[in-house]
């Protein structure tokens, strides 16, 4: 168990409107640092006033991307308690990430009372109304000054908050997205399946080309045969044909997403088929074609849910469910998102109080 030192700031921020939080653009007068050292482990549990971190110009993590980060949120229920959603399954990823990224790996029992230590002191800079929450940024990155390539000696684990509001400006309103057959995310044996900010950097340039080309989201097709549906944008995707809800599958080069990993669970407790098979794009445009092609929508901590209203990959362009949002797709967002705030009873003891 951790010893958390508190050192409390002098001087507190003006807390920012609800209703004009955007996503990521505040943050709390707090964050927590623990230390490690090679030979020693993790030391120096504290929280902290908010503040620049200071780093060496030869900081591994400036030249060689040696980090990680979990991103989480803490909600706060009708009767004004706070709460997490599977703080575990972040800790549990942020585990394996760092075991590929040569990162030391701070066990789960740690993280997760690390993450409700500065929840608790945050406690005030939860926001109650409707959509919004706590976003939580657990991160760890290489701070020896060393320009040779090999593992670091040192690091540091922070948290730090940021109350938003929805991540997409359009809310719970369809997005188009187009199919990246260009560019690259992931391949096997890489770190796709890791949260390293690597992965999101290399994701930019798709970003920007669907933007010009007027879609909100990136769809990206595995990286051997540029065949076979992956991830879409920063979330994981799912594809309702005929009746069966596909994604693909995590075998190392998909993020193992919480919140598809809950939607999974959720949509087989309600008896629909899931497969994790490997899905071709062209199954997905010949089911568009033949009018099959009833749901799609990602699924991520930040957007929670966010369904897909128009798919174009090279000269065809699919048009889903009318460009609304589908049954399960927002069977799925009500459940989960009224779980997350507590205006619907967890029957899956996925809450956790922060006390």
């Amino acid at each position: 168990m951790l010893d958390i030192k508190f050192t409390p700031t002098t001087n507190k921020k003006p807390k920012p409107d609800q209703h004009n939080l955007g996503f990521g653009n505040y943050y709390t007068d707090h964050m927590l640092i623990i230390d490690h050292t090679e030979g020693i482990g993790w030391h120096d549990a504290r929280i902290v006033p908010y503040q620049p971190i200071q780093l060496d110009p030869a900081a591994m993590v400036l030249h060689y991307a040696m980090e990680s980060f979990e991103g989480m949120k803490a909600y706060r229920t009708p009767e004004g308690k706070v709460q997490l959603f599977r703080p575990d399954c972040n800790a549990e990823r942020m585990w394996n990430t760092n075991a590929r990224m040569c990162l030391p790996q701070l066990p789960v029992e740690d993280f997760v009372q690390a993450v409700k230590a500065l929840v608790k002191v945050e406690e005030d800079w939860v926001p109650s109304l409707p959509g919004t929450s706590l976003y939580i940024r657990p991160f760890i990155f290489a701070d020896e000054p060393h320009l040779g390539v090999r593992t670091s000696k040192t690091h540091q684990f922070m948290i730090i908050c940021s109350p938003v509001g929805a991540y997409y400006s359009t809310g719970i309103n369809p997005v188009k997205i187009f199919v990246e057959d260009e560019y690259t995310r992931a391949c096997p044996g890489g770190t796709g399946f890791t949260k390293c900010g690597g992965n999101y950097a290399a994701s930019l340039i798709s970003q920007v080309k669907g933007h010009e080309l007027g879609y909100e989201q990136s769809l990206w097709l595995d990286g051997v045969e540029h065949k076979y549906v992956e991830e879409v944008g920063s979330m994981n995707c799912f594809f309702k044909i005929d009746g069966t809800i596909y994604t693909a599958p995590c075998v190392g080069t998909v993020l193992p997403g919480v919140t598809r990993r809950s939607c999974i669970a959720l949509l087989e407790k309600w008896g629909y088929t899931v497969s994790e098979e490997r899905l071709p794009i062209v199954d997905i445009v010949k089911a568009s074609k033949e009018g099959k092609l009833e749901e799609v929508f990602g699924t991520g901590t930040a957007a929670v849910i966010s369904p897909v209203g128009e798919l174009r990959y090279e000269d065809d362009v699919c048009k889903i469910n009318d460009g609304k949002i589908g049954d399960v797709t927002q069977r799925l967002y009500d459940t989960l998102t009224g779980i997350q705030w507590g205006t619907k009873p967890d029957d899956m003891g996925w809450t956790v109080p922060v006390e």
